[in-house]
């Protein structure tokens, strides 16, 4: 290696080192410190904190609330992450051609995800109140009577699911509208010119152009999804029953408690659940980009 090509790397090493420090001090130490006490029977009146190995894991895989609430998480992040991509599609579509008033439009579709998650969930909370909520207003105007939206475990999972939707569907909206743009737009012509319709123009030419902006932009939303806490924790507590506790809300409950041990296990095991997505998503990516 000559003198140049040493300083070079000097250099990048040294103009890296702020963002790798960053990453090991607020990443890589915090995930190992989680690890490190989830091996560990850490419990607030036990001031031994023995080391228990894999005996927390254990435990948390033999109990049913947590592949309840694993089935929760999986199945809010599909159903969630599939009304998002499309609605955000859709909205993506709309304001990509060349309407008026669509720089107004395109504030107006970004104000729920400018909003903070708990502002928007007390907000959704309120709408859904038994007794004063809008939604139960409208439906006994029209004759159809009260709902207890979270009565039951169905009513109550998708009425976080909507208001989770609500409040990201934008966020899919402005990552799709950009993938919309960069698409050159003498392909469009070259497809009207073969005389290629509205929907084999969509099929043929956006959808594929497309398909890596979406496959990133459903990557990014199921890592969030899978992650949930804040609207179900305010919505609905995990209730009824614990019918709509995700993973990261069972974890806190676990700390709430002072059982850190445990919480921690769950916290490693929701960091794996989202690894496992994600790289069966980039494989899915890698895979149909090796069919083209």
């Amino acid at each position: 290696m000559g003198k140049i090509e040493y300083r070079e790397e000097k250099f990048a090493y040294g103009m890296l080192s702020p963002m790798l420090l960053f990453v090991i001090a607020f990443i890589i130490i915090p995930v190992l410190g989680t690890l490190w006490i989830s091996l560990h029977r850490d419990v607030t009146f036990i001031p031994t904190h023995p080391f228990v190995g894999l005996r927390n894991y254990a435990m948390i895989l033999r109990q049913g609330e947590f592949w309840r609430a694993l089935l929760v998480t999986v199945s809010f992040s599909l159903v969630s992450v599939t009304l998002e991509t499309l609605i955000g599609l859709t909205f993506a579509l709309i304001l990509n051609e060349e309407i008026r008033g669509r720089g107004i439009m395109r504030a107006i579709v970004l104000i729920p995800w400018a909003v903070p998650t708990i502002i928007s969930a007390r907000t959704w909370q309120v709408m859904y109140n038994y007794s004063y909520g809008l939604f139960n207003w409208v439906l006994e105007h029209v004759g159809l009577g009260a709902v207890n939206w979270f009565g039951t475990p169905l009513s109550a999972f998708f009425a976080v699911v909507f208001a989770d939707v609500w409040k990201t569907a934008p966020f899919m909206t402005l990552l799709l509208l950009a993938g919309l743009q960069a698409i050159p737009s003498d392909t469009y012509e070259a497809a009207i010119i073969d005389g290629a319709g509205m929907f084999q123009r969509f099929w043929h030419v956006t959808l594929p152009l497309l398909k890596p902006v979406l496959i990133v932009a459903i990557t990014l939303r199921t890592i969030d999804a899978l992650r949930v806490f804040d609207i179900i924790y305010v919505l609905t507590g995990g209730g009824p029953g614990g019918a709509t506790t995700s993973i990261s809300l069972l974890a806190f409950n676990y700390y709430n408690l002072g059982d850190y041990g445990m919480g921690s296990a769950i916290s490693i095991l929701t960091f794996l659940t989202v690894l496992s997505f994600t790289v069966v998503y980039l494989k899915v990516g890698r895979f149909q980009e090796g069919l083209k």
